[in-house]
């Protein structure tokens, strides 16, 4: 062996086809991997997709809500003012696809044996003067083709069902399976008309979310989890008066069917339905007869004027008229007039006159925007006249600027710091010798203006317009009564435009005979109730409780003051003394002695360019003067004189609120009065013999 030499060339073949060989075995290794790859994913996506793909969707269902019964509105004495009626609609869900394509065709038979058995049913069932239905109709309203509905979401079949075929159906589910009777409503207004602008009304909720309350819910339906809660884009929701204020007491709680679902979006399962659970009743403090005689003396007033001379001439422009009376003690609101109204059921069952209830559906108690204009446009919003004298001079005294014994000499007229005009007081009477007291029963706006605005912009100023500005809404005027009711106006500080007024003077001047500012007629309202408390200012309650539908109350509405100013049983008593208008032709065989104070606001309007004057009625008051019970505010645009215009208004208001509640707190009705009245004529006449 010794000498021998290996061959290196050998070894290196030898080598190099080793490596070659692994690099192929390799390559191929890598090519049957992405084969097997290749045809794996061919497999998971063509032969088991859909089958995987179902059982991922497994267990996924959709919810299709079922609309609450609406609950009730309804007066103090028990009357529905607003309601729902409940009718029984058949639904059904397709459980499987009987379309047009291939599978559906297979399966349509079965569902037009269905559409035949409903018919049947329908046939024997149902209402021979309803909605009558053939198995076309019935096919058409189950959507096969899923032109206007998902394919899970079940199907209206027909609404109004007789109590016959909702047994017929429930009896026989097994038959007619995806079948679900399910309960539904109409919104329905009393048809006496009963405070139709303070009730309010209902519209499509896809159609009020410019409104903020329902702009906030349909951001919330984004992220709610609760089916219950989520509102539908046809659900029907308050948009004014009673009805928005109290939506989601009133609304309750949707129902849904659940609808398992299967990977083309069609049911697959039995549905379940949770039934909606019905919104609460509202008890109104108004009552359908101080309601109704509020309105009715209204329009019977406004023909009054229309045909009888008042200051010597027709009064044909006021067509419009406004009243509010709310309880002294409780704050309750028995009647909120705004006249013209309108019928109510036409949300519900539509107009072919639109045009004449959209002049009316607004409420002009608490809104300028109102039901309808007087005859020179005039809005119900209006100045208060002489009905702020009293608190006038109730400023004038709790500010020292002079006593209730303090007399003034009435010329019959007052000029504004140097200004030479004379402000006159009605007719220009001259009343003489004046005090507190008797400057608000003869309504001098001399006096106001001399020993209120003139002595309290000499206390203070320009900053006197402040301290008027302090006391006005601490009587509920310029600021929210809190009566909760939405679009409530918080009126016009006129005085506040010192510039249009001339000067600081001059806009306290005029705001002390009631030419400053423009007011609500609730604000009225609660204002007169303001005086008859003695400075405390109570909520108006526009409701006393709300109740679940077997009858348990959720809430009770009590009295709540929302502020009281402090001021001397001396001022308090003179002051409501004053409130002593005479030449009340209305009240002349009133039983009541009573607090009261008419104004004539007067209104500058221009007719194709030339100015004219007219006259507002405005009247407060509240009876008894003693021991109040009921406030009552009342204004008549271009009424005239509010002695004449609106004071015959309240006093049937008074009558009404007395033959039922009493204003002694004892119940008058009119049959007693009469009896009474017929005994004391006897009595008379026996003692005459």
């Amino acid at each position: 062996m010794k000498g021998f030499k290996p061959d290196n060339k050998q070894n290196e073949g030898e080598s190099s086809n080793q490596f070659n060989l692994r690099i192929n075995v390799f390559f191929f290794s890598t090519f049957i991997l992405f084969c097997i790859i290749i045809v794996r994913l061919a497999i998971l996506q063509f032969v088991e997709g859909p089958q995987l793909q179902g059982q991922e969707t497994g267990g996924q269902s959709r919810s299709f809500p079922l609309q609450p019964i609406r609950g009730s509105i309804v007066d103090a004495s028990g009357t529905p003012l607003a309601y729902s009626t409940a009718s029984q609609s058949l639904y059904i869900t397709l459980l499987k696809d009987y379309s047009s394509s291939e599978r559906g065709q297979q399966n349509r038979p079965e569902i037009e044996e269905v559409a035949e058995q409903m018919v049947k049913v329908f046939d024997e069932y149902g209402d021979p003067d309803g909605e009558q239905m053939t198995v076309d109709d019935v096919i058409k309203a189950m959507d096969l083709e899923f032109n206007k509905q998902p394919g899970y979401e079940p199907r209206r079949i027909k609404s109004n069902l007789t109590p016959e075929e909702v047994a017929y159906f429930l009896e026989h589910k097994n038959i007619f399976a995806g079948v679900e009777v399910v309960e539904e409503s109409s919104r329905h207004y009393n048809t006496d008309r009963i405070a139709v602008q303070t009730i309010g009304y209902l519209r499509e909720f896809k159609g009020t979310k410019d409104l903020n309350k329902y702009k906030e819910i349909d951001e919330q339906n984004r992220t709610q989890e609760d089916p219950g809660l989520i509102y539908t884009e046809q659900e029907k929701v308050g948009v004014d008066g009673l009805e928005m204020m109290f939506q989601e007491e009133l609304r309750g709680k949707n129902g849904y069917i659940s609808i398992p679902i299967n990977p083309q979006n069609m049911a697959e399962g039995v549905p379940t339905m949770v039934p909606p659970e019905k919104g609460y009743n509202v008890h109104s403090t108004i009552h359908k007869d101080i309601q109704l005689a509020a309105q009715e003396a209204i329009l019977e007033q406004l023909q009054w004027l229309h045909t009888n001379p008042v200051s010597g001439k027709l009064h044909r422009d006021a067509l419009t008229g406004y009243a509010v009376a709310m309880e002294v003690d409780t704050g309750n609101i028995v009647a909120m007039a705004s006249m013209p109204d309108y019928d109510p059921n036409v949300w519900e069952n539509g107009s072919d006159d639109w045009e004449s209830v959209m002049k009316y559906y607004r409420n002009g108690t608490i809104s300028p925007y109102s039901s309808g204009r007087s005859g020179n446009n005039l809005e119900s919003v209006l100045l208060l006249g002489s009905t702020v004298k009293p608190l006038s001079v109730l400023i004038g005294l709790n500010e020292n600027l002079f006593g209730v014994n303090e007399y003034y000499p009435d010329i019959g007229y007052a000029q504004i710091g140097k200004d030479p005009r004379q402000i006159r007081n009605s007719g220009s009477r001259a009343f003489g010798s004046l005090n507190a007291i008797t400057a608000i029963q003869n309504s001098s706006n001399a006096y106001m203006i001399d020993m209120v605005a003139e002595r309290l912009f000499g206390k203070y100023g320009s900053k006197g317009l402040d301290v008027w500005n302090d006391y006005m809404e601490a009587f509920g005027l310029g600021v929210s009564t809190g009566s909760g009711l939405p679009n409530e106006f918080l009126g016009r500080k006129e005085y506040n435009n010192v510039e249009q007024m001339g000067s600081s003077l001059a806009s306290l001047a005029f705001s002390s005979f009631g030419q400053g500012g423009k007011y609500t007629t609730l604000q009225l309202a609660q204002y007169a109730a303001t005086l008859a408390n003695r400075g405390e200012r109570i909520k108006p309650q526009l409701a006393t409780e709300i109740v679940d539908h077997n009858g348990n109350v959720v809430k009770k509405f009590e009295r709540e003051v929302l502020n009281k100013m402090e001021f001397s049983k001396e001022h308090w008593d003179a002051v409501i003394k004053g409130m002593n208008t005479q030449g009340l032709r209305a009240f002349d065989d009133f039983r009541y002695d009573f607090a009261r104070k008419t104004g004539t606001s007067e209104q500058d309007i221009y007719i194709n360019g030339t100015r004219k004057r007219v006259d507002n009625g405005v009247f407060i008051a509240f009876a008894p003067r003693e021991n109040p019970k009921l406030a009552v505010a009342v204004v008549i645009p271009e009424g005239g004189f509010g002695s004449q215009s609106a004071a015959p208004i309240a006093r049937k208001i008074f009558d009404a609120y007395d033959e039922i509640y009493g204003l002694d707190g004892t119940p008058h009705p009119k049959q007693d009065l009469e009896t009474e009245q017929e005994d004391g004529e006897q009595g008379e006449g026996g003692e005459n013999q």
